[in-house]
Order: structure tokens, then sequence, then C-alpha cells
């Protein structure tokens, strides 16, 4: 199972400001957002791990070549995220605890606004080693012909975060020290995982999406929702 391990080179600031909630506060000192996205970077231990799997769209079910293992996905709107796909990736990702014991350090000591931005820019982070994850899985698959659609969490939509404990096991996860609580959150806290569909394109499959479109997320009350 391929393992990823490249380095963030830099925290967006654009991002963090937007994850922090401050797109409209234009008084609120960029000097405060840069500083939280250099200790971010100081602090983070980017890691990822991928897995390519079979898929039958019209029983939403992932399985390995020898039918060892058989996941069925739940709710529609999964179903219909990988209404084309005949191959799946399922990936998680992290970037350790270190930066989230430094935000509850931060939070004790008083340092509000800090703990907030740092938190922030670990949202930041994580995101970007899963984008980081996503160019380099491209390159892999392209080279078999295959496209790929963004990539979709359990809780997105209608998809039940209940089946985090079996797409934790697809990707094989705890290889990278990501685990679950009891409440199925996923630890470290600042963690993913993700499901990409595999397609060809030349075969009457739809163009990939791209990037997450929040515009076709179901999702009204996220706060990072860009629109």
């Amino acid at each position: 199972m391929p393992i990823y391990n490249a380095p963030i080179l830099a925290v967006d600031p654009v991002e963090t400001r937007r994850y922090a909630g401050l797109q409209k506060a234009e008084d609120f000192k960029q000097e405060l957002i840069d500083n939280a996205c250099q200790e971010a970077q100081l602090l983070i231990q980017p890691k990822g791990i991928w897995q390519i799997y079979d898929y039958d769209a019209e029983s939403q079910t992932v399985y390995n070549q020898d039918h060892t293992v058989e996941v069925k996905l739940q709710g529609k709107s999964i179903g219909k995220h990988l209404q084309k796909a005949c191959q799946v990736v399922i990936m998680s990702a992290t970037i350790g605890e270190d930066i989230e014991d430094q935000v509850t350090r931060s939070f004790e000591e008083g340092k509000y606004s800090f703990s907030m931005l740092l938190d922030a820019a670990a949202t930041t982070a994580i995101e970007e080693v899963a984008d980081g994850m996503e160019k380099n899985i491209f390159n892999v698959v392209k080279r078999q012909g295959l496209a790929m659609t963004w990539r979709f969490s359990p809780g997105y939509g209608d998809w039940p975060i209940e089946q985090q404990p079996e797409v934790l096991s697809l990707a094989h996860g705890k290889e990278i020290g990501v685990s679950l609580t009891e409440a199925l959150m996923l630890t470290p806290r600042k963690s993913i995982t993700a499901i990409i569909g595999l397609y060809y394109p030349d075969k009457e499959c739809e163009k990939p999406n791209g990037k997450h479109d929040c515009s076709q997320c179901s999702k009204l009350d996220c706060p990072a929702r860009r629109s």
C-alpha cells in the first residue's frame, strides 16, 4: 500500500483565515494569521496512506480482487458520487498530534486567539496534505487511462459517519497512526479518511468534478463553505 509523506512547504494563510471564519474581518491583523501558519508548519507531521479497490456501482460495493473484503457503501450521495466508478481509492491522512497538543496548551494559557488561529492553520494543513495526495494518486492512475472524482468523506451528504470504521480499515489508517474514538471521531483530530472514484473517461463516463464543489454539497451549515 502506498505511503505518502511529502512535506508541506507552507501553510496557506488565506485558507487559514477562511477556516477561522475571518473572511469578512478585514481589520484582523494578518501578522497573527501568518504567525499561526508558521508555527503550524513547524509542528505538523504529514502522513498519508491509500489503497485501490474494485467497485461495483450498481450495488455500491467496494471489494478486493479475491472478494475476501466487501463493504457496501450506504447512502444516495456516495452512490451518485461514484455512479460511473469501476474502482475507488480509499485514503487516510494525518498531521499528527503535536499541533493539536499545542492548540490545547495555548488555550489553557489564555492565548485564545492564537489557539483558534493555530487550529485553523492545522485544518488548512491537513487539507493541503490531502490535496497533495490527490495529485500523487492522479499521477499514478492516469498512466492506466483512469480519471478521478474529487474526494468524498464519511459524513458528507447522507453517507453515514457510522461507516467510518470500515473506511479507515480499508485505507489501512492504523499504519500511519490514525484511529477512532468510541464516538467515531478520528484521532489525531486533524486526520481524514476519504474515497475517490476512478473511471475511464473514454467510456461515456462523467467528466471529473475536480476539487470539492461547495455549491453541490448538501452540508449547508459547514463553516468552511465557499458558496
